[in-house]
């Protein structure tokens, strides 16, 4: 008889696409309005309501930004009703706040949960990021390489040539150099304005979106996430943590973390088999967004085991009240 405190996978994986669900429902209501923090507010409530219904023993371990004085589940918040597995949760109640309020695609409701001490407690500072989907050696790019290196490499691997890779990168200011070099090699660039989740998420699926390799820096807690959804889809990351100052690491020192330097691959960012679901509040590559249709509400999660390799795409209809 298995214990009842086991990370049972498959008996949880519905139950967080209901988290993830509620959180994306919540917060399309409130899409366009251009209040960031209401729709933020809005996925932050359903998403605790939801996980105090599982019978989990929770600890969120990546959460809301500090950064960005965001409604919070915080990290270190304990959340399900007490029974069951001890797990950690990664989340991100509502990934894209600006592109819910002003309706723009991608914006995600998204959350992953593995056995407890699975999960890199990341601090809230940045992070360089570099991921591609599988099927490549281990090793064929490194934050080690170029940039330029990095393009030459995974053209030879695909038997391409560099202007058929297509690079996801976050759209800052921080970014222009890594951009021109780019350009430079003949690589084509799909620039995103927010939700670097979804960026990452997007080279596991190549075909279907078109993206070869995920460069840039962005929040390392979302690289926790994207890792997590990584290793259930397919495909290699790689994730440096970086610092601007001693306060940033000191949050990394209260983490845990000593080794300043070190470059976390996917499965050192996710030690152990982990579920993930996100379900689309604004029309995306990865899912539709929340949608009425007469007295209904739809919305698309898409929710994988990495155990299994198992992809699922549940469409959920309810009554608006």
């Amino acid at each position: 008889m298995s214990d009842i405190n086991e990370f049972a996978d498959r008996m949880l994986s519905l139950g967080l696409a209901r988290v993830s669900e509620q959180a994306a429902v919540a917060s399309a209501k409130l899409v366009g309005s251009g209040d960031e923090k209401a729709a933020d507010q809005a996925a932050v409530d359903a998403m605790r309501n939801q996980l105090n219904l599982l019978d989990i023993q929770g600890v969120v371990v990546i959460g809301e930004g500090e950064r960005d004085e965001a409604p919070m589940l915080f990290i270190g918040e304990e959340v399900g009703t007490g029974n069951g597995p001890a797990v950690d949760i990664a989340l991100d109640p509502l990934e894209g706040t600006t592109l819910t309020a002003k309706d723009m695609p991608n914006a995600l409701a998204v959350i992953a949960m593995g056995p407890r001490g699975s999960m890199l407690h990341a601090p809230d500072v940045y992070m360089d990021k570099l991921a591609i989907g599988p099927g490549f050696p281990t090793g064929v790019v490194s934050l080690d390489m170029t940039p330029t290196e990095r393009v030459n490499a995974l053209a030879a691997a695909k038997g391409c040539e560099p202007r058929d890779i297509m690079v996801c990168v976050l759209e800052r200011p921080r970014h222009e150099d890594l951009v021109a070099e780019l350009r430079a090699t003949g690589a084509r660039i799909r620039l995103i304005t927010d939700g670097d989740v979804a960026g990452v998420i997007h080279c596991a699926e190549t075909g279907k979106t078109g993206i070869d390799m995920y460069m840039g820096s962005g929040g390392a807690p979302e690289g926790v996430l994207a890792a997590a959804a990584l290793k259930c889809m397919g495909g290699q990351m790689m994730g440096k943590l970086l610092f601007r100052n001693d306060d940033e690491c000191g949050r990394a020192e209260k983490a845990g973390i000593t080794d300043f330097e070190k470059i976390y691959t996917r499965d050192e960012m996710v030690t152990a088999d982990v579920i993930f679901a996100a379900t689309g509040v604004t029309d995306g590559s990865i899912v539709t967004g929340a949608r009425r249709d007469g007295d209904y509400l739809e919305t698309e999660t898409i929710l994988m085991r990495s155990k299994t390799g198992s992809v699922r795409r549940i469409h959920y209809r309810q009554t608006i009240k």
